[in-house]
């Protein structure tokens, strides 16, 4: 087995299976179910939901602890939050919150500023977001925090910017995405799920790489860690693709990353000098053991 075998199977590992898929999609159809009849008086699982965040954007993998869910109102009920006196945003949160109740009345449910909360024993937590639809395509959803107000999100065109340069780039800037979080995960590195897919895509935009195949993951591993290190530390967020919505900073990264990129130029010495079990290792020290040994 070669570089292209080992992040293959790598790769592979990192995908979300039939058995978490199923019991995410159950999960959400029967919240979209409740939602619907509730909101809506429609009976559909389906209708007026899609993933957002990483599950939305296909870079989640099996460790993933939140699934991003956007509920589209009817338009209608914009205006009757919209005239309360104070905090309709709240008692916006609070309607989704009792409705979901009704399918959940064992499930921790609450409000938290922006989205309502379900926490599940297995340790799934889904963050719905309740939003009505713009004449831009994008959305406009409460924020409760402060008195309330409401805030405007592109999703959509940050899930289409993203996947177009996936395409673009042969699928690997999703598979680049979940590699990078299972590095963080390891390293316990202070990273949002979207500032990891913020930072993958724009630096695949200029990899030399970008359309190859497996063989050229080790490449990959060494330079994309070694534009991470790179970045300003003074900075405190950069633009999300798509939409130019403020990623923020939670820490910093840039040691960390440092450090992978080292492991990545010993492991390339490694497989240069056909010592393939060193060069594994160097590689399970940078993404975990769920690098092949």
């Amino acid at each position: 087995m070669g570089v292209a075998e080992w992040f293959s199977g790598f790769c592979t590992g990192l995908r979300i299976g039939q058995e978490q898929r199923a019991s995410v999609g159950g999960r959400t159809g029967r919240i979209a179910g409740q939602l619907n009849h509730d909101f809506r008086g429609l009976d559909s699982k389906t209708a007026n939901r899609f993933y957002v965040g990483s599950y939305g954007r296909s870079t989640a993998i099996p460790s993933v602890s939140d699934v991003d869910l956007l509920y589209e109102l009817p338009a209608a009920l914009y205006a009757k939050y919209n005239a309360y006196a104070s905090n309709g945003q709240s008692a916006l949160l609070s309607a989704v919150r009792d409705s979901l109740r009704n399918t959940y009345p064992t499930s921790a449910i609450a409000g938290d500023g922006q989205v309502v909360v379900i926490n599940f024993n297995d340790g799934i937590r889904f963050e719905v977001l309740p939003a009505f639809f713009n004449r831009d395509g994008g959305y406009t959803f409460a924020d409760s925090n402060g008195g309330g107000t409401w805030r405007a999100c592109k999703p959509k065109q940050e899930m289409e910017a993203f996947s177009s340069r996936n395409v673009d780039c042969n699928g690997n800037l999703v598979e680049l995405a979940r590699m990078v979080r299972a590095w963080r995960d390891y390293n316990n590195v202070p990273m949002s799920g979207m500032l990891i897919d913020t930072l993958t895509y724009q630096f695949i935009a200029g990899w030399a790489h970008r359309d190859k195949s497996y063989l050229y993951y080790d490449f990959m591993t060494r330079d994309f860690f070694n534009y991470l290190a790179g970045q300003d530390t003074s900075k405190t967020y950069w633009l999300a693709p798509g939409s130019g919505s403020y990623v923020y900073r939670q820490g910093p990264f840039e040691y960390k990353a440092r450090q992978a990129e080292l492991r990545a130029l010993e492991a390339i010495v490694h497989q240069n000098a056909n010592q393939d079990w060193s060069a594994k290792q160097k590689y399970r020290e940078i993404y975990g053991t769920s690098f092949p040994s």
